[in-house]
């Protein structure tokens, strides 16, 4: 199936996308816009206007919609004086390492908030379910990490279970990128929030010996897209920029590789890449972008030029 064809997704430009925009958007300070935006990725106030406004009016109707449904369906089966129960409504955003996943996580976040005062917002990223670095070396798969395999994902399962059916916090592990590593003994609680952003590369996957998916517990689903070749850049660009903040800080897990040359760094990067992350965005990834309700399509610089909707 081409993802593409106009029989499974609306397809807009730019151009046509920004019209979708609700006139009454609150506008981010730079200072805000700054705090949001990921290493070597890029986000503007234009940006916001055109893509993020627009996108976010369409997840309120969603929203809106999946509130009404919910209590239509508890009142079917413990009738109209059902005590109604809140039911988290879960946005999943995937796409390849590199590509902006996290910036748009924490635009959408920070949007969320300001469009729903009254509601808890909440946003966690998948790589809190990745295996601790001990486990992963143990089991030779320091150099799978990123791929299937190398997630906790009962652990991710029962996590979405829980926020979806009951009314108790669960503690999720925190993971540290300066460290590339699970934080030991460190966890985060999400408690009954009416609104979750996951982001990750996996959480469209099918696990292994797993018969749900992780997409199944979400209400909207956003895939980032780009050509392969620009992702790749966008991947070494970032890894020298954690080299260079690395230079000042001894914990940092980038740090004991902040002597190499700049064409040492690149070919260390062009090998991760072409390695681990290329392998994993082919098998793993890619294939599953036909899961999303929307695709974002970034080209140079990161700039969104289309927006695919799917029609169904």
């Amino acid at each position: 199936m081409d993802y593409l064809s106009n029989d499974y997704y609306m397809i807009f430009n730019r151009q046509e996308w920004k019209e979708f925009q609700a006139s009454d958007l609150e506008v981010l300070s730079n200072d805000q816009l700054a705090r949001l935006v990921s290493i070597q990725d890029r986000l503007s106030q234009t940006d916001v206007r055109e893509v993020y406004g627009p996108l976010l009016h369409y997840i309120e109707t969603d929203f809106h919609y999946s509130q009404k449904y919910n209590q239509a369906r508890q009142a079917f089966f413990a009738g109209e004086e059902a005590d109604y129960r809140k039911v988290p409504f879960i946005i999943g955003i995937s796409g390849s390492v590199a590509v902006g996943k996290s910036t748009t996580a924490r635009l959408l976040h920070q949007l969320l908030a300001e469009a729903f005062p009254d509601r808890k917002v909440e946003m966690i990223t998948t790589d809190g379910f990745l295996y601790p670095n001990q486990v992963l070396e143990d089991k030779n798969m320091m150099r799978r990490k990123g791929f299937p395999e190398s997630y906790n994902m009962p652990l991710l399962l029962s996590f979405m279970s829980h926020i979806k059916t009951k009314d108790s916090p669960f503690s999720v592990p925190v993971y540290s990128h300066d460290h590339y590593d699970i934080v030991p003994g460190d966890y985060r609680v999400i408690d009954q929030p009416d609104i979750l952003i996951v982001e990750g590369i996996n959480v469209f996957q099918l696990p292994t010996n797993q018969q749900i998916y992780v997409s199944d517990f979400f209400d909207f689903s956003i895939y980032i897209d780009a050509e392969e070749s620009l992702i790749h850049q966008w991947f070494v660009s970032r890894f020298l920029a954690h080299l260079e903040l690395a230079k000042e800080d001894p914990n940092s897990y980038y740090h004991e590789m902040t002597g190499m040359s700049r064409e040492e760094a690149v070919a260390y990067a062009d090998d991760v890449w072409y390695t681990i992350n290329l392998p994993n965005l082919i098998q793993n990834i890619k294939p599953t972008r036909s899961r999303a309700d929307v695709i974002l399509h970034k080209t140079t610089d990161h700039y969104l030029d289309q927006v695919l909707v799917k029609k169904y």
